[in-house]
């Protein structure tokens, strides 16, 4: 088993990121090499400085703005949005993997009198008049729905038809979001942009257990290294610890994944098999090193599993969005500062696109860290860039 130094594993990993050294994504292509490495980005819609996934997107991308990532989804169809790491950005060749997870929702949703026949009328409509939101989709009446892909026969509560009928037919792949506005996302059939043949491709995975390591080994791949361990890194992958145990064992087996052994880190960790050479670069001190100076989103992949970050770098991490104000330690929306292959510290920034205007409201350095010139120059630039994606011309700092 090879055996790695803490700062090995730090530059191998946010080398692999892109997040280390000259820019190694750029532009539109930039963007869909790096989510194609990732096999996902989470998605989530909260807005204070740029959203989850275009912030992750933005650190790692030279020239990346919010249309890039917006006609990647709904001009060129080359990126889906859809389930997988909670609600996620992944490539559109990445379909057919889904096959049975879009099969076990047709099956759940046709379970229960009635919907088939919503279903129906909407997607009639749907080829009629191009695409709708629940708003526009004129279905009446409300339908009482527990979670995603479980209906109840209780039509007289909770939810309206309209949503919970689209929501279905979104998840059984028959529709896909064609454009959101703000929050609304509106809806339209899948096959009039995805083609049939993809479509209609077999499953690469014959059986639920190579579904699961293909799912493990790609989450692997995401961050570069993990361990077999209890982590939000499998966040919606079901499965138990024997049967993450087992399917470790099998992808090693096949070579399809390494361990590695990290000094100071109790547990071995993996990571996939062709990233071996560049694992070796790293040791052999051939890579690119030069620090750059990047905020991270709260989701990022990098950031997946935050045990492990902290167990690498000394750094600690925990997103307080969901922690009451008074209990939170620095902020509602707060980013990781990322300078060269060491956390610098973390910064908190909103805009105010009213007044075109992005504020930064707080910056606390890490210990240790040397607030220079250089570094300040540093900080300066990655906020320069960060009020460019959100189209603030200026930038106003109250710390």
């Amino acid at each position: 088993m090879l055996i790695i130094t803490r700062e090995q594993a730090r530059q191998f990993i946010v080398s692999k990121q892109g997040l280390l050294g000259h820019y190694r994504f750029a532009g539109k292509d930039g963007a869909l090499a790096y989510v194609r490495q990732a096999g996902c980005i989470q998605y989530d819609p909260v807005d204070v400085c740029g959203k989850n996934a275009e912030l992750t997107l933005q650190s790692r991308v030279k020239g990346f703005t919010k249309q890039t990532l917006s006609n990647l989804l709904y001009k060129d169809r080359l990126l889906v949005d859809y389930s997988d790491k909670e609600l996620s950005i992944w490539p559109r060749e990445d379909w057919p993997y889904f096959a049975g997870y879009r099969e076990r929702s047709m099956a759940h949703g046709a379970s229960f009198a009635g919907i088939p026949e919503l279903e129906e009328k909407a997607i009639a409509y749907i080829r009629e008049h191009g695409p709708v939101s629940s708003d526009t989709l004129p279905i009446e009446g409300k339908i009482f729905w527990h979670s995603s892909m479980h209906w109840s026969g209780h039509w007289h509560q909770s939810s309206p038809a309209a949503r919970s009928v689209l929501e279905q037919l979104y998840t059984d792949g028959v529709l896909l979001i064609h454009h959101k506005s703000g929050s609304r996302k509106f809806y339209d059939l899948a096959d009039r942009y995805i083609s049939r043949e993809l479509l209609e491709a077999p499953n690469p995975c014959p059986d639920e257990t190579s579904f699961l390591q293909w799912r493990i080994k790609r989450r692997i791949g995401a961050i570069g290294l993990l361990w077999n361990r209890r982590s939000d890194a499998w966040l919606s992958i079901r499965m138990d610890n024997e049967q993450r145990n087992l399917a470790f064992e099998a992808l090693e087996k096949a070579e399809r994944i390494t361990p590695v052994q990290v000094e100071e880190i109790r547990f071995p960790l993996y990571m996939l098999a062709e990233d071996k050479p560049q694992l070796e670069e790293t040791i052999a001190g051939t890579i690119d090193t030069k620090p750059r100076l990047e905020f991270l989103a709260p989701l990022d992949p990098m950031l997946w599993d935050r045990k492990l970050i902290e167990a690498i770098w000394d750094y600690q991490y925990s997103w307080e969005i969901y922690t009451p104000a008074e209990k939170r330690k620095y902020g509602y929306y707060v980013l990781p500062m990322l300078c060269g292959d060491r956390f610098a510290g973390r910064i908190e920034a909103a805009a105010d696109r009213k007044n075109s205007t992005l504020v930064v409201k707080n910056i606390w350095y890490e210990s240790g860290v040397r607030q220079t010139k250089k570094l300040a120059q540093a900080v300066e630039g990655a906020i320069g860039r960060l009020a460019k994606l959100n189209d603030c011309g200026k930038i106003e700092q109250r710390r």
